[in-house]
This record gives C-alpha cells, sequence and structure tokens, in this order.
C-alpha cells in the first residue's frame, strides 16, 4: 500500500470531507479524490459512502481508519522521541585520548559534564596508541595531532603551548638548545 494514499485516505477520513482533507493537506479535493479512488482500486473495496453531509466510513473504511490511527500515532510518537533526542544528550560515549591529556585535562572536567548531562556516561579509554574510529573501537578521538584517515570530521577544540624542560645536569652535560634544529641532538 503507498503510504501518501493512507495519509490522504486517513486525513479524508478524520475530516469527513475531500474538500476539508484537501484544505488541511495543501491539496485540490480533485486531487484527493483521485487518490481515494485510486487506493479503492487497489483494495478492490469501497472505503466511504458518499452522504449529503460528508463521507461516512464504510465497514471496511473502518478497519483502515484504526489502522492509520495506529500508524499515525505511532509516528508522531517517534517524530517526538527523534526531536526530544536531539535536545537531550544520553547514552554511552567511548572517547579515546592519550594518557597525559585525559588524566591532566579530561578526567577533572568529567564532573561537571555529568552534572549537566546526567544521563550521559563517558567511557574513556587512555593509550597512545590511535584506536581506529570507523571500525568503532571508539565514538571520539581527542589528539595532538591531524588524524590519518581522511573521511573523519575534525574539530580544534584548542590550542596547547607545549614547553621543554631540562635538569640542570643535563644541561651541563649536554648543552642547551638554542633553536628547534639543535633539539635534534638532544634526547
Amino acid at each position: 500500500m503507498d503510504w501518501d494514499k493512507l495519509r490522504i485516505f486517513h486525513a479524508v477520513a478524520d475530516a469527513g470531507s475531500l474538500t476539508h482533507a484537501g484544505d488541511v493537506l495543501h491539496l485540490s479535493q480533485s486531487a484527493v479524490s483521485r487518490q481515494i479512488r485510486a487506493l479503492e482500486e487497489s483494495l478492490n473495496t469501497t472505503l466511504f459512502h458518499r452522504h449529503a453531509r460528508g463521507l461516512i466510513l464504510t465497514e471496511q473504511g473502518e478497519l483502515l481508519f484504526d489502522a492509520t490511527s495506529s500508524m499515525t500515532r505511532r509516528l508522531d510518537t517517534a517524530e517526538a522521541r527523534i526531536r526530544d533526542s536531539e535536545e537531550e544528550v544520553f547514552g554511552e560515549l567511548r572517547v579515546t585520548t592519550t594518557t597525559g591529556f585525559g588524566s591532566l585535562w579530561l578526567a577533572p572536567r568529567l564532573p561537571q559534564l555529568y552534572k549537566k548531562f546526567p544521563a550521559l556516561k563517558i567511557d574513556l579509554n587512555l593509550e597512545e596508541r590511535v584506536l581506529d574510529l570507523p571500525m568503532r573501537e571508539a565514538d571520539v578521538a581527542i589528539r595532538m595531532k591531524e588524524p590519518s584517515q581522511a573521511d573523519l570530521i575534525r574539530r580544534k577544540l584548542m590550542t596547547v603551548n607545549m614547553r621543554l624542560y631540562a635538569t640542570p645536569e643535563y644541561l651541563a652535560e649536554n648543552g642547551t638548545p638554542e633553536s628547534i634544529e639543535d633539539l635534534a641532538d638532544h634526547r
């Protein structure tokens, strides 16, 4: 069965008139009438009794209206749930990042995130190995370098300033680097 025809049938049965259903659906009365006739032909039955006061459902029409009413309610419920799920954050999110970033920066901020989104669960995977996101090893990866997989969605989260430190003993033994190129001579 064609859902468009069922949707039009439901509107006609609900309105009790081809004209009123056409107004609701933004279709002409003749377009609505053609769709109802085509549906009746495909089902090989009459769905409406034409009456001076409008349209009245036949027994077969009542059966179909019950079915389309149920379908419409379920679709309305699904639409509402989808709309709600876009506003609400919930479920499990598998996040992978380096041990240093995850333990020093990310983990201390998780309580604030949980307070804002109590139905969210973060599965935090701290390791240096880069997990394969297309193979669903994780949902999100926070890394310090560009990923090698070109088809991933990327967002720059922040700029991290790196500093190098050395003990006085190391510098006395190996010298103080003066440029980035000098770092090649250091471990």
